[in-house]
């Protein structure tokens, strides 16, 4: 057993424990303890552990875990692990990190954290929702009101169906309260559970309702607090796809792994 440093970030609500791995000190391929750290009764607590280490290409890399130990893109953990890495002195406020689907660009301006997004080249309907990856795979449906809609149940009704059971997707819904503007609500895969704000998620919304209605600059009103995403639609898809939001220190402590 060893005593482990942490920090605990959050970003519009969406929750990580991160842990300053440069000296690998931690296994990343022993996942047991992954599952321990991020509940909220027998743990810290989190959506998901975030291990910053060394890159030979990049300031930093960033190795994000969902509570189940599966791995995606993370969008507000992204946020936070460059918050982070600015509090370490590893950069300043730009930054070039590597995530698990490649290189990202982010800066901060006004503690506000711009993530540079990978573009955004495929989607798919399914009826009238939205399919598309955005770094984690997300499933969209438009509703009337997202008060209304039971996310837990109807979101895990659809993340557990024949297409998504193995690989697990994310189910948002979205309600339009603005030409540029959607509240949204989302049941994430890892988490197996509704959570306060998801950055990918949020992502692929503003890229739907691109769709719907062309706009290129649309804020996200989560139940953590307010996103906005800006992008440039070309004939191939969306590119210079930002990701824009706050990512705040909680508290740092030690854990006994």
């Amino acid at each position: 057993m060893a005593t482990v440093s942490f920090h605990k970030y959050q970003g519009t609500g969406n929750d990580f424990v991160i842990i300053d791995n440069r000296q690998l000190s931690i296994d990343p391929t022993n996942l047991k303890w992954i599952t321990q750290l991020c509940d909220r009764r027998f743990g810290i607590g989190a959506d998901g552990l975030i291990l910053i280490q060394n890159h030979a290409q990049a300031d930093f890399e960033m190795v994000y875990f969902n509570p189940d130990g599966s791995q995606s893109l993370c969008g507000n953990g992204s946020r936070c692990a460059v918050m982070f890495a600015r509090s370490l002195g590893i950069i300043t406020n730009q930054t070039v990190f590597y995530a698990i689907d490649g290189l990202h660009n982010a800066f901060i301006d006004n503690d506000q954290v711009h993530l540079k997004m990978n573009d955004v080249t495929e989607w798919h309907m399914v009826e009238k929702d939205y399919v598309l990856d955005t770094g984690s795979p997300h499933y969209l449906r438009y509703v009337k009101s997202t008060e209304s809609v039971d996310v837990v149940q109807e979101g895990r009704s659809v993340r557990n169906q024949d297409a998504y059971r193995d690989k697990g997707i994310n189910v948002n819904f979205l309600e339009q309260v603005k030409p540029n503007a959607l509240k949204i609500r989302t049941y994430e895969r890892g988490v197996e559970a509704e959570t306060l704000s998801c950055g990918t998620g949020c992502t692929a919304a503003a890229l739907s309702l691109h769709m719907k209605n062309g706009v290129e600059k649309v804020t996200l009103y989560t139940r953590g607090g307010d996103l906005k995403v800006h992008f440039t639609k070309t004939t191939k898809g969306f590119e210079n796809v930002y990701l824009i939001g706050p990512a705040k220190f909680v508290f740092k402590g030690e854990v006994v792994l």
